[in-house]
């Protein structure tokens, strides 16, 4: 870290980012690139450029967040939104609209897919309204275009881009009805005055942010989120910062996959915090699951059936643990993941799957043995490294965490040289 600490200092200091939590080498390489693209001949030439220049501030910022979203991304949590949403709407009587916020909301996909999502579920245009907020100009100017490319449709279920969206060559542009319903803005949560005269949210969606915090700025985010956030609402974060809200006084609401919580009754002290989760997140590499998006054409449409008979062709049996999994179907999940390898030689992505599976359900020695056999079938499994990293993390075992980190690091570098070649 050396003499780079004034860059990591920086970007602390303007974003939150613990550069433990991503790897010195991401924010090396981000420094690296503006450099050229500065044309400074020397580090301590860049860094008086970036003194001097609020926009090359924002670029190095830019080039550090690499945006990895896509549309109805966890897909259990907007099936979950939808249903908690009209039981909210049935409460409030139509008082007034429900308050959906996305923070931080890239380059728009999730705060598109809330709306979609709720209009899907069957509710009006004049009963909720979304506000997306995210630190990067250029990426809510992406989010205010909202034309999108392939990558930002992901798995096997896309019907609701033919509900939502209008071709145009090999993108496609999302309809004014959806657009309308959401609201995009510049904003930072570390910002103490971000939406400080506005009334709390029904629903907040912070996912995968509180991961590259180090402790001080989580305590300070999450009370930004809690203020956020209605005593009666519920909160979405990303798999691997539940035991985080755990410890804060806040609690799971039950449904598996969905990665939303609720605050205690009566909230316990929160005791000193543990370090978090510490996934290295490499440029175009999400750190969740590898979650196929199954998005729905109405809250209470049933899932896929599970099949009545074993299937017994491994990559079909491979998509179909996925699918169960997706779905919020845990028991079943597991039984085809035992199933797999009765009838199959071991792999690493399916012992990944029942770690994910005991994470999930609170079993953190369970998945901890299940992350560590996927880790042995494949040393660099980064779904593995990623969610035994954070398990450790949580435990206190920040050495353990870090170590699986530098492994991370070192896959993503020997992986970027392979698409290189």
């Amino acid at each position: 870290m050396s003499s780079d600490q004034r860059f990591f200092d920086f970007l602390k200091e303007r974003i939150g980012l613990d550069v433990a939590s991503v790897g010195p080498a991401i924010i090396e390489r981000a420094v690296r690139q503006r450099s050229i693209a500065q044309q400074a001949p020397s580090t301590d030439h860049y860094w008086q450029t970036l003194q001097g220049s609020r926009d090359e501030q924002q670029a190095l910022i830019e080039a550090v967040i690499v945006p990895e979203t896509w549309f109805f991304r966890y897909p259990e949590s907007f099936a979950t939104l939808a249903k908690l949403a009209l039981s909210r709407l049935a409460e409030l009587k139509g008082m007034r609209a429900l308050r959906i916020l996305s923070l931080p909301c890239s380059t728009g996909e999730e705060p598109y897919s809330i709306a979609m999502a709720l209009f899907d579920a069957g509710l009006a245009p004049h009963q909720f309204k979304v506000d997306g907020f995210d630190v990067s100009p250029l990426s809510v100017e992406r989010a205010r275009q909202a034309v999108y490319g392939k990558n930002s449709f992901r798995g096997q279920h896309t019907d609701f881009r033919e509900r939502h969206f209008t071709a145009e060559d090999e993108r496609y542009r999302l309809s004014e009805r959806v657009r309308e319903q959401v609201r995009l803005q510049v904003g930072n949560l570390l910002d103490p005055t971000l939406l400080a005269h506005e009334p709390p949210y029904d629903f907040v969606f912070c996912r995968n942010l509180l991961i590259y915090f180090d402790q001080p700025t989580q305590r300070r985010v999450f009370e930004v989120l809690k203020r956020l956030t209605h005593v009666d609402g519920v909160l979405f974060i990303g798999p691997a910062e539940g035991s985080l809200l755990g410890r804060l006084g806040m609690r799971s609401i039950g449904i598996a996959q969905s990665f939303a919580f609720s605050r205690h009754n009566e909230p316990e002290p929160a005791p000193a915090f543990v370090p978090s989760a510490l996934p290295v997140r490499q440029p175009g590499r999400s750190i969740a699951p590898p979650v196929r998006s199954r998005p729905f054409s109405s809250a209470v449409a049933n899932p896929s059936p599970v099949p009545t008979r074993p299937v017994n062709d491994a990559t079909t049996l491979l998509a179909s643990i996925a699918a169960l999994a997706n779905e919020g179907k845990s028991a079943e999940a597991r039984v085809a993941c035992e199933h797999y390898l009765d009838t199959h030689e071991p792999v690493a992505q399916v012992f990944y799957w029942l770690g994910l599976l005991s994470d999930v359900a609170g079993s953190a020695l369970e998945a901890q043995g299940f992350y560590r056999k996927a880790l042995y079938l494949d040393p660099q499994h980064a779904e593995a490294l990623a969610h035994l990293a954070a398990l450790l993390a949580s435990q206190g075992d920040v050495a353990g965490a870090r170590r699986l980190q530098e492994r991370a690091v070192r896959s993503g570098r020997v992986a970027d040289s392979e698409r290189k070649s």
